[in-house]
């Protein structure tokens, strides 16, 4: 079974200004990889990162529709030594705290992708591919290659 690794950025997708095309494009990914996900088909990974990034949520309405969202992670992820070191190394090569424990929690959980619409995490993703052990992937783009 495919396992998923979502950002928070991507939980709050859906509920960001639709105007926007990307941003309704996108939106309507993450819809679909959650409904693949409330359908059994796929699996969801989480971690104590997201659930603190949730909680950090000023938008009263976007943290508590992300809250319910995230009742659909089958597993968590809680960040021990090796996440830390992990996330150490990530922080060195130039990515930000945040950025570095979902990814190394995603690599933890052994996720098939790690999905994000963070365009500056992407770049960089993309360009230390090598170094990562897992794929770090827009959603939108992951989304139409699997489906």
């Amino acid at each position: 079974m495919t396992k998923i690794y979502l950002d928070t950025c991507c939980l709050n997708r859906p509920f960001d200004d639709q105007t926007q095309e990307r941003v309704r494009l996108e939106s309507e990914a993450v819809l679909a990889v959650l409904s693949r996900i409330e359908r059994s088909e796929w699996s969801w990974a989480g971690s104590d990162v997201l659930t603190d990034e949730i909680e950090q949520t000023l938008d009263t309405q976007k943290l508590s529709r992300a809250k319910l969202l995230s009742g659909f992670i089958q597993e968590n992820v809680e960040i021990g030594a090796r996440e830390e070191r992990r996330a150490k190394e990530l922080q060195a090569a130039g990515f930000q705290l945040f950025d570095a424990l979902h990814i190394a929690c995603a690599e933890s959980a052994k996720a098939d992708v790690f999905l994000s619409t963070d365009d500056r995490l992407l770049k960089l993703a993309k360009r230390l591919s090598k170094r990562l052990r897992i794929r770090v992937e827009n959603r939108l783009v992951w989304v139409e290659e699997m489906i």
